[in-house]
Formats: C-alpha cells, structure tokens, sequence
C-alpha cells in the first residue's frame, strides 16, 4: 500500500466549487477509499471560514520561519477533517499571504503582486511540514498552480536530504490559473539551496503559467491531463516530453490513478 500526500491548490467544501476543488475534494477521498494511506495539504486561503470549517493551528507543526528573498515568513500549519468522511486537511498558513479575502486575485479581478512569493512559501512550506509530520509520502500528487514548485524543490532543494529523496511527484494539468506574467523577481524568490540561476536559465526570466507549468513538468515523474482547457503551450510541452502521462478518466479514475502511481 503506498502513502499518498495531495497537495491541492482548492479544496470542496472549504472554497468554491470548481473543476480544480471538486478535484481536490475527491480524488484524495476515492484513492483512500480504495486502499491508499493519503495526507492531504492546502493553502489557508482568507475566505475559509475557520469556524465553519473547524480548522485549529497544530503547534508542533507550526513555527518554522522560510526565507524569501532575504525576508522571512513564519509558517502556521492548522488542520481540519472533512464532514463525512476520513480525509484530513492540512492548510499552509502566513498572515502576510493568506489574511487577504481573495485567493489569487483582488476585487477588481487583478492577480496579487506577490503571487510569485505566496506559491514559494506554499511549496516549501509543504515540504518543511512533511518533515516534522514524520509520515513520508511515496507520491506527492500536485493539483492546481500554486502546487507547481514542489517537484522543482523536491528535485533540487531537497534532492540530499535521506527521507525525501525517492518521493515520485504527480502533477496534475489543469486550465492555467493567471495568464499575465508574475511579479518580476518571481525567479530570485525561487531560489533556494540547489535551486540556482543556473538551475532555472531554461526558462524566460518572466515566468507566467506557462513557463510555471514548464518548470512542474521537467521536475514531475508523472502527469495527468485533467481539464479540456489547459493551455495548447503546456499540453504540447508536456507531450513532447519523456514524462509518462495518462488522461482523467472520469468516473472510474481512482483504479488509474493507483495504478499510475505504481507504475513509477
């Protein structure tokens, strides 16, 4: 039986419905069903109502400080469980970049500024905690865009370090997120341990979704086409490389899904 962790940008019911958070709901519940060990982990976006949802701060997880461009964030990790069933959800939490109501963008429908750091922060902040969980997945299955950094610190970053070292990565693809480029110093954000200029000069020094989802790609031992609407660019870049893929199959995806995974 494999460990399963799912790291989900959007997560039904704690945020809207949409194609991504009915993925993020479900999937991580159909593989457990069928005989997986999962761990699921999420943004503590400012719309989730804590009360409603249940959510309390785990504060032996909590406390780490993560360095971003020479500025530190400290990282708040809380927990919560899905009404009817045995799903636990961990959120990744910093009161700089998850207080604000919006997810992604502001009222006016703009992308946030720092949206390039709140996804750096996101990504290691996921990996800090799998360390202090003590529970180390054999697959780490990414869904949504502010997942997509993951497989790049996994397999540069974290490349040494003994229990991490072997976890195969998933990422699922999805409609890109945010077509406009993402701040300037997005790529000096990333950078961290065996995450060098050198280890990003492939890729423009304007990263949008989909240079971002370039980057998920080359570091992913695994893909999932999941929605009819991603990006021509990434399916392309996608097909055209030696990452083995699979399409959603509706219905009936968990057995796919657990069979991919064994086949890496």
């Amino acid at each position: 039986m494999k460990r399963i962790l799912f790291v989900n940008q959007d997560t039904v019911p704690y945020v809207a419905e949409t194609e991504l958070a009915t993925m993020g709901r479900y999937v991580p519940q159909r593989v457990q069903e069928a005989g997986s060990e999962i761990r699921t982990f999420m943004p503590r976006w400012g719309n989730i109502n804590e009360r409603r949802g249940q959510l309390h701060e785990v504060i032996r997880l909590s406390g780490t400080n993560i360095t971003i461009d020479d500025n530190d964030y400290p990282l708040i990790i809380k927990v919560a469980s899905i009404s009817g069933t045995k799903v636990q959800v961990y959120f990744i939490d910093n009161e700089e970049f998850f207080a604000r109501k919006g997810q992604m963008y502001d009222n006016d429908g703009t992308p946030y500024k720092d949206n390039g750091e709140r996804i750096v922060f996101f990504a290691r902040g996921v990996i800090e905690t799998i360390k202090k969980l003590r529970w180390t997945p054999d697959i780490i299955h990414c869904q949504g865009q502010m997942t997509q950094l993951i497989p790049l610190f996994l397999k540069h970053a974290y490349n040494n370090d003994d229990e991490l070292k072997d976890i195969k990565v998933v990422t699922s693809l999805f409609d890109n997120d945010i077509a406009t480029p993402f701040n300037d110093n997005f790529k000096q954000c990333m950078l961290y341990d065996g995450v060098t200029l050198d280890t990003l000069s492939k890729y423009n020094d304007k990263i949008d979704s989909n240079e971002l989802a370039k980057i998920a790609i080359d570091n992913s031992d695994g893909l999932i086409a999941v929605s009819q609407n991603i990006s021509q660019q990434t399916l392309d870049y996608a097909q055209q490389s030696s990452i083995k893929m699979i399409k959603h199959s509706g219905e009936n995806f968990a057995k796919d899904y657990i069979d991919f995974y064994e086949s890496l």
